[in-house]
């Protein structure tokens, strides 16, 4: 069986005032076709600039990324993109944020009617379909990082890509924002590839959780499975021994990790 999405042997050297800098050594993942994947590490250990890489909008110094056999050697519609910032386009509504992603990846292949309720759909699936004629002033952060789902997903991508998603949310909208994003992972089944601080929403989230070493040079140190029953309550999760073993683990590998700054 073929892997869905294979990032090998991938490096990547930056040149700057001081000379080179290398963020990533020898970074090996395979990822299975529907996994839900966090990458979790202290800041500057080169989770971004991996996922950047993933989306093609970096180019790797050494190794590469296939998803599906194929190079990934440039941006695409199979792999978008939700950032810690929204990116709406603040002039248009709800509804033309959405659509507009969708006639430009799906303009040949559906009919204007059909491109209508794909978009009215996608909006659906994230609770925003009310909110379709408001534009992003006239609603909240967390409605806006809902609206960006929405326009990622509505791109039918191979991988979802996340970038810290919900990490500029307060406590409240993050955890409603993560139970959306479970169902919506339920229902579709989709690839999803999630950059991370939060180690509570690394384990309900995700199948497997990467732990990168510190950089420069930074790789992934372990990888940890999280074989929790789907779909999961984090109300049941909270006082269940398995999820905080699997906590604690996460915890204790970013501790051991920590900068020698951070260190106790």
């Amino acid at each position: 069986m073929s892997v869905y999405l294979s990032i090998e042997n991938v490096g990547i050297t930056f040149k700057t005032d001081k000379g080179s800098f290398c963020a990533l050594d020898d970074v090996r993942l395979r990822i299975d076709k529907g996994e839900f994947i966090s990458v979790i590490g202290h800041s500057g250990c080169g989770k971004s600039t991996l996922l950047n890489i993933v989306a093609g909008l970096l180019q790797a110094t050494e190794g590469g990324v296939l998803l599906e056999g194929r190079e990934v050697d440039s941006p695409g519609p199979d792999r978008a993109v939700v950032f810690q910032n929204h990116s709406l386009l603040p002039w248009l509504t709800v509804y033309d944020n959405v659509r507009m992603a969708v006639d430009k990846v799906l303009g040949g292949t559906k009919t204007k009617a059909e491109r209508h309720d794909w978009t009215m759909h996608n909006l659906a699936l994230v609770r925003m379909d009310q909110a379709k004629d408001k534009k992003p002033g006239e609603i909240s952060g967390g409605m806006k990082q809902r609206v960006g789902i929405a326009r990622a997903l509505a791109m039918e991508p191979k991988v979802l890509l996340l970038d810290e998603p919900f990490g500029a949310l307060d406590a409240l909208t993050r955890a409603h924002l993560q139970d959306s994003l479970m169902e919506i992972h339920h229902r579709l089944g989709n690839t999803v590839i999630m950059i991370t601080h939060d180690v509570d929403e690394s384990v309900l989230l995700s199948d497997r959780i990467v732990m990168m070493n510190n950089g420069p040079a930074a790789t992934i140190g372990q990888i940890l499975d999280i074989d929790l029953e789907r779909p999961r309550r984090r109300v049941d999760l909270a006082a269940d021994p398995h999820y905080n073993h699997l906590r604690a683990e996460v915890l204790r590998f970013l501790h051991g990790h920590a900068p020698a700054s951070h260190a106790a």
